[in-house]
């Protein structure tokens, strides 16, 4: 029985993943347990990888690299070198004593010349300076320009002259004003056959020239494929079966889906991925917990247009809008100009969330008052548009009619109204009342204060800590048609990493355009501070020490202690009849 390979494990991104670190951990992946695997499957393109590593790799041509293929990759790599640690450099250049395939060999000798190493660029120019006898093009029937107006007329002309022959059957009819084809029909069909002919002999004999080239290339193409796969295949393995570029402190490696960097709000988002679909992508991405901004990137000079994804994991939300501009930085520091065009709202940080009810409240109040005054001066346009269009005659009517109506004042009803008015504002002040003489210690109002805060910010707190220990990227690479097999959490610290914040230095120097504040401005500030601080020490009734300093006006807290009743009971005192002598006689007697 086979001894069972000893796979290292390591703790990265949440999740307990398989650490490959030499050659043996990549000869052994088919005995890898699948459910080990980061990645299950990841498209050959739209991210930060050479297409053509990507489309070596996948053997059925469906544009996905599935670990099946991987594990063949990896095998067939093994039997071709001498040793699989000739991977993990990860170059385009291979010394000719590492291949062990002879009839790799053979070719590398002979492109490599006098040389004792093959490069990637030498086998490239190999194959651009193999010929072939190529298979001579047919004669076009006519010129390019009458060719393309064919192509852009076919349809329209054939769906005519197909419904002038159901007209002289009687099964249709043409419309009379339909433009007229200014060609007969069998003049028509004949070119089409022509061009039809010219067609399919140039596609013949491209396919035949293609055929003779792949014939004549052929010999190089096993040669190519190691030299591409033995610079880019660790890497991959890096990025599919384990995160261990994502998750490197080293903040120069960085993962085959981080397209590059956005710089926005005085902000650096290092975590930034090409978006194919943005609407589709946008459905999935709000699993992920994160803060995201959808950009479309756009570079004039060379023609270029991007549509990315970028998580903001620092900072506030409050400057950050669809419409705000940005500059972004492809992975080669190509620059282009960014432009904000969806944002999905998630936790940034806890910070964040204690202020998030106090924004939304502010932005509900400000919302309102604009949506009132908005009502009222389309109100006000639209009265002072119907007063214009008003005849004088009417308007005399309706000012008429008006002061019948001031006259017909109702004294009694608004009295009512304002006893109601009196009233209301009575029991809400016995309220307040009643509410304030609760507090009997100063204390208490903090402890009020503290527990009212908590009430509000305390639920988006709570929320915002558990989704900031769930961000996970496995959401957007999802979207972009990865198979995510583990989650790849984004945690606080390292969420932090991800976006950097601007640091500046302590500046010294004064500024020339600071406002100057006179001096007796200064003053009048401090007297007030200090006045605030006297009054609420006066209220809270801290002055009064011991009880011969200053008392405050609010009894809550200026209430003297009750003096309890020390209840004397008197003495009853009951006179007891005295007891005359046997022998004198009562009076009566």
């Amino acid at each position: 029985m086979a001894k069972k390979y000893d796979w290292k494990f390591a703790t990265i991104g949440g999740n307990t993943r398989v650490q490959l670190s030499s050659g043996e951990d990549i000869r052994h992946l088919g005995e890898l347990d699948q459910k080990m695997w980061t990645v299950l499957s990841c498209p050959t393109k739209g991210f930060e990888m050479d297409e053509t590593t990507l489309t070596l790799l996948d053997l059925d041509n469906d544009g996905h690299v599935k670990v099946n293929e991987i594990v063949a990759a990896s095998e067939w790599l093994c039997s071709v070198l001498k040793t699989p640690d000739t991977l993990l450099p990860g170059k385009d250049v291979l010394k000719l004593d590492e291949i062990q395939d002879e009839a790799i060999l053979a070719i590398a000798k002979e492109v490599a010349g006098d040389k004792d190493e093959v490069a990637l660029a030498d086998v490239e120019a190999a194959i651009a300076a193999v010929t072939i006898e190529e298979q001579p093009l047919p004669e076009a029937p006519f010129a390019a320009d009458i060719i393309a107006a064919y192509k852009e007329k076919q349809a329209e002309y054939n769906e005519y002259f197909k419904k002038k022959g159901l007209e002289k059957l009687g099964l249709a009819a043409i419309d009379p004003e339909a433009p007229v084809p200014g060609i007969e029909e069998k003049k028509w069909v004949e070119m089409g056959e022509k061009i039809a002919a010219f067609e399919a002999g140039t596609a013949a004999a491209n396919d035949a020239n293609a055929a003779a080239m792949a014939a004549a290339t052929a010999k190089y193409r096993d040669l190519r494929k190691l030299l591409y796969l033995n610079r880019d295949f660790y890497m991959l393995l890096r990025n599919y079966i384990t995160f261990q570029d994502f998750y490197s402190p080293k903040k120069d490696h960085k993962a085959v889906f981080q397209a590059g960097t956005l710089i926005i709000d005085q902000r650096a988002c290092h975590l930034c991925m090409k978006v194919h679909n943005p609407a589709a992508h946008g459905t999935m991405a709000p699993a992920s917990g994160i803060f995201l901004l959808y950009c479309t990137c756009t570079n004039k000079q060379h023609g270029k247009t991007l549509e990315i994804v970028a998580a903001m994991t620092m900072g506030e939300t409050g400057d950050l809008y669809v419409g705000k501009n940005a500059i972004f930085y492809d992975r080669d520091g190509l620059d282009y100009d960014a432009v904000i065009t969806k944002i999905i709202d998630n936790p940034i940080s806890i910070r964040q969330a204690f202020w998030n009810p106090y924004r939304r409240l502010a932005k509900w109040i400000e919302d309102m008052i604009n949506k009132r005054a908005a009502e009222k001066d389309s109100k006000m346009m639209a009265d002072a548009t119907k007063k214009i269009e008003t005849t004088a005659t009417a308007e005399g009517e309706a000012k008429k009619e008006g002061l019948n109506m001031a006259q017909s004042f109702d004294i009694a009803k608004f009295a009512g109204i304002f006893a109601a008015i009196g009233m209301a504002v009575g029991l809400i002040g016995a309220a307040l009342a009643d509410f304030f003489n609760a507090f009997t210690v100063w204390w208490h109002w903090v402890v009020f204060f503290v527990v009212l805060l908590l009430i509000i910010s305390g639920p988006s707190m709570i929320m915002a800590w558990l989704k900031l220990r769930r961000r996970n990227i496995g959401p957007l690479l999802n979207a972009n048609g990865w198979a995510v097999n583990a989650a790849s959490i984004i945690n606080i610290p390292f969420g932090a990493t991800l976006t950097d914040m601007v640091k500046f230095p302590i500046v010294k120097a004064k500024d020339p355009f600071a406002e100057e504040v006179p001096a007796w401005r200064k003053c009048l500030y401090w007297l007030l501070c200090i006045a605030v601080v006297v009054c609420g020490l006066w209220l809270g009734n801290l002055l009064n020490f011991g009880g011969k300093g200053i008392k405050s006006p609010l009894k809550c807290f200026n209430r003297e202690a009750p003096v309890e009743e020390v209840v004397v009971e008197e003495e009853v005192i009951v006179e007891e009849p005295a007891v005359m002598p046997a022998d004198i006689e009562s009076p009566t007697d």
